[in-house]
Parts: structure tokens; sequence; C-alpha cells
């Protein structure tokens, strides 16, 4: 590998590694395994670099890759066999911040236990802002079920949200 290949490799991880780490992360839900994949993406992608036709964007190229990955491993054994836990600071907080990361979580918590279908779509429109062309391109998918399974994701998170008790308004 010559020094500009490497420059140019580098400066690629460093457009794109916080943006599919998080990406990653709202598939999978673990801060460890997101990691994993994302190096796994980066190294598939430094071994057949060749291959990228530039028919998309490279990060539309590398948010499909990490995407596969993320579904593969959800398909795994080791995930469907694996504990997940979740360790908590022992920061004190005042009580407007706990009640703000508390309804923060339960929108999280919401929006993580859709089925991937919806979450992903969830994830790419509202966490990366992405439009319902670029969704559809990314995943593969006619716009049409791209606007339904949104529709549908609202629906769920709506319906999921409602039935909690916003801390907020009960004393008021």
């Amino acid at each position: 590998m010559n020094k500009l290949e490497d420059e140019r490799f580098r400066s690629i991880i460093n457009e794109n590694n916080d943006y599919l780490l998080q990406l990653s992360y709202l598939y999978v839900k673990d801060w460890n395994i997101a990691e994993d994949i994302v190096q796994e993406v980066f190294i598939n992608y430094w071994v057949k670099s060749e291959q990228f036709q530039a028919q998309a964007s490279l990060r539309t190229y590398l948010t499909r890759m990490a995407i596969n990955r993320c579904k593969d491993y959800l398909k795994s054994w080791r995930y469907r066999t694996q504990t997940l836990t979740n360790i908590f600071t022992d920061i004190i907080r005042t009580k407007n911040q706990l009640i703000l990361q508390d309804e923060q979580l339960i929108v999280a918590e919401a929006v993580l236990s859709l089925p991937i279908k919806f979450r992903e779509v969830i994830i790419l429109y509202y966490f990366n802002e992405l439009t319902i062309q670029k969704i559809s391109n990314t995943l593969n998918t006619s716009e049409s079920t791209i606007k339904y399974r949104l529709k549908k994701a609202k629906e769920r998170l709506k319906e999921r949200l409602s039935k909690q008790q916003w801390e907020v308004f009960v004393n008021e």
C-alpha cells in the first residue's frame, strides 16, 4: 500500500466512522458489536475496494455494507443467545435531567423495540435525516414501501408511547 492510498483510506474512515457506528448501534443495540461491525465494513471495503463501481455514493455503499452486516449479526446464533445488560453510572443528576433522560430512554426503547424493517426507516428518516428517496436507494426498496413502513412505524410508536405516563405531566 502506498502513502497516497493509505491517506485516502484514512480519510474515508474519518469521514464515515461515526455515522456508521451510530447506524450500526441503532441496529444491534451494543456499542462493542457496532464497533466490530464498522471495523469489518472498513476491512471489507479495503480488500474489495476495486469492486466499488461508484453507481452510488461511497457513503451509501458503506451504509449498505453496514446494514447487511448488522442484519447478519441479528440472525446469528451469537446474538440470539447473548444476554444484554445495562450499566448505570453513579453520577448525581438533577431531577429535570433525570426526567429528560428517562423520557429519551423511553422513546429510544420504543424505537429499538420496533421490528427491524420499521426501526430502520425511523432511524434513517428521523435520526440520519435521509429523504424517502435516499432511504429507498439505501435499502433497495420502493419509495411507496418506505412510506408505508414509515407510516406503520409511527403508528406503532404512537401506540406504545401513548401508554406511557410522562412524569412531566403527572404533577400538573
